[in-house]
């Protein structure tokens, strides 16, 4: 039931407008972490130059130099939707993307983008750029003991892809609640990283109406969810993640997880499952594709 219909047409994105703000999630973020890989481990930064200080939370260049000259790249690494970069001092490097960050990685002689608002000179003579049209981006610096108890990062639930998440963890973790699955899905408190493209996908997947009460499925049904989630991330991940607006990957690649979408933004067009015709409500602002007859 997860596989992929071999009829699904993979030659073009959906082309309808949802009208939401999308923002990069798992999928997204660890393409851009796989990419970085290739460029920063090892590394050290001799420089680190502040353009633009607004970002959500205004950047303080004198404290980023001061934390960041001189250090060494030991790994990367993401948890939810943040880019961890490990230092050989034991600080981390914390970066978010908002809702239009870009990453990429250049020869210091490129000209500098529009709204570059960092730029982490290397000594591979190289530069990490950050830039942000929207400015709802954030980097700060924080000692790797205390990441977990950083107020960005303390509610966090598991990660969808890693052990601590699993169908009996969904299945208790949902008792008592009244709110629809999709969004008990989305809430980075219960697990990360589920944006609205992958909950809407993976509910399709399972087979699960966006609408049912999260209190409302029992644990045959999570088995499903849980693997659908799974699988739906794994997919978004091998394609390079969902590129529908903004989102490109370290070297400006698109990903391409959007031609294989079967709900999402296929409002009007026929399951390509069942045949019926697909969807959309609005939960909490945000469009759900769902179809009528798979999700019932």
């Amino acid at each position: 039931m997860l596989a992929h219909p071999s009829g699904a047409d993979k030659r073009a994105p959906p082309t309808a407008t949802t009208g939401d703000t999308r923002m990069p999630e798992l999928p997204e973020v660890e393409t851009i972490r796989r990419g970085l890989e290739r460029f920063l481990p090892g590394r050290r930064f001799t420089r680190v130059d502040v353009h633009d200080r607004r970002l959500r939370t205004p950047l303080r260049p004198a404290a980023l130099r001061r934390r960041l000259v001189g250090r060494r790249v030991q790994a990367l690494k993401r948890r939810a939707k943040y880019l961890l970069v490990e230092l050989d001092d034991g600080s981390v490097l914390v970066l978010h993307l908002g809702m239009s960050g870009r990453l990429s990685c250049t020869a210091a002689e490129q000209p500098l983008a529009p709204h570059t608002h960092v730029v982490f000179r290397l000594d591979s003579e190289k530069e990490l750029r950050f830039r942000d049209h929207r400015r709802f981006g954030m980097l700060f610096v924080v000692r790797r003991e205390r990441l977990d108890r950083h107020p960005r990062f303390a509610h966090l639930g598991p990660e969808p892809l890693e052990a601590g998440f699993s169908p009996g963890y969904l299945f208790e973790r949902s008792r008592g609640v009244r709110r629809p699955v999709k969004n008990f899905l989305m809430d980075a408190a219960v697990v990360v990283g589920v944006g609205n493209i992958y909950a809407s996908e993976a509910l399709h997947r399972a087979g699960v109406h966006p609408n049912a009460a999260a209190a409302r499925l029992r644990l045959p049904r999570w088995q499903r969810v849980h693997a659908a989630v799974r699988h739906t991330l794994e997919s978004a991940v091998v394609a390079g993640g969902t590129t529908l607006n903004d989102f490109h990957s370290v070297d400006g690649r698109e990903g391409e997880f959007q031609v294989q979408l079967d709900v999402y933004g296929r409002e009007g067009e026929a399951c390509r499952r069942c045949g019926r015709v697909i969807r959309r409500l609005v939960q909490s602002g945000r469009s759900t594709f769902y179809c009528p007859g798979c999700q019932r």
